[in-house]
């Protein structure tokens, strides 16, 4: 079985292959755990749902609104000016991009992975137009059609692991089963 990526390896990749904001030397892109995350938002309600006579700055956490914990890839981005009051004190925040969870059960969480991200950042750029997908291509040049399906097969695997869950019967000895020695009659007890 795989062992899991450290968040900060994965972190201190995704620095040295997207680097940090010029300004402030925030990474560009990050893995973060969302139950760590806050921010500070003008909110006219209290917690409780009471409404304020002022709205009021308060720190709140960033994903409250979902309700389990799961890692997020973010990317910082530049707050337009229609949200600069909703996020007041911040020019820049970090927006999710991809949640490390299972696409058919949100409950199922994944862990993250360095290639996961590259290859959702990469997307992201090649469908802005600032980067072409073509480095992809260069790298299977030699057998296309081998590292293709080698590819498709480990975000697969990533995705939707074993379904059957056969492999893991089968490591944990669930799906073999020894009862013993063979029984067979003996010719003799037959005649």
């Amino acid at each position: 079985m795989e062992l899991p990526e450290k968040i900060e390896d994965i972190n201190e990749q995704l620095i040295r292959e997207f680097g940090i904001a010029t300004d402030n030397g925030k990474p560009m892109f990050r893995v973060v755990w969302a139950g760590d995350q806050l921010e500070h938002r003008l909110l006219s309600h209290t917690p409780e749902g009471m409404q304020m006579l002022q709205p009021k700055v308060m720190e709140v956490k960033k994903y409250a609104k979902f309700s389990q914990e799961v890692y997020v890839l973010e990317r910082l981005v530049i707050v337009p000016i229609m949200h600069e009051n909703e996020i007041p004190g911040s020019a820049q925040s970090y927006e999710p991009l991809h949640f490390f969870w299972s696409p058919k059960d949100k409950k199922i969480l994944l862990p993250p992975k360095y290639m996961i991200c590259k290859f959702i950042i990469d997307t992201m750029y090649a469908a802005m137009g600032r980067k072409s997908m073509a480095k992809y291509v260069d790298e299977m040049a030699k057998n296309p059609i081998q590292e293709t399906a080698k590819r498709i097969a480990e975000i697969e695997e990533y995705l939707y692991g074993d379904e059957s869950d056969l492999k893991l019967k089968t490591v944990t000895g669930e799906a073999v089963a020894y009862t013993g020695e063979p029984k067979i009659a003996s010719t003799e007890e037959n005649s």
